[in-house]
């Protein structure tokens, strides 16, 4: 089952810090996600002035429960980066999956 994650950073004056952090172990995590198949694209939402300022993914897992856990331990989330987490259920278009797999 596919799902959206739209997660925004903190908007305080150690946001960037605590997202630069962690942002290796993040990266190395998702990495292994993506080996897996568990996440297919992702990136980060940047500000007018190019500062990454949320992400957005779109994971694969077999329910919300274990995608639940796996957020529990994203560096992100435990790094508390993420101070909103918007998760939606999501379908990618059948043109699209060709695409996604071509980039990765």
């Amino acid at each position: 089952m596919e799902f959206v994650l739209i997660a925004y950073d903190g908007t305080d004056a150690q946001a960037q810090e605590r997202r630069l952090k962690v942002r290796e172990a993040h990266l190395a995590l998702v990495g292994e996600l993506k080996k897996e198949g568990k996440m297919l694209y992702g990136g980060a939402i940047l500000d007018e002035a190019d500062k990454m300022i949320g992400s957005v993914i779109i994971y694969d897992f077999p329910s919300r429960t274990e995608l639940d856990s796996y957020l529990k331990e994203d560096p992100y989330v435990t790094g508390n980066v993420w101070q909103k987490i918007e998760v939606h259920t999501f379908r990618t278009a059948p043109l699209c999956k060709n695409i996604a797999k071509v980039k990765a």
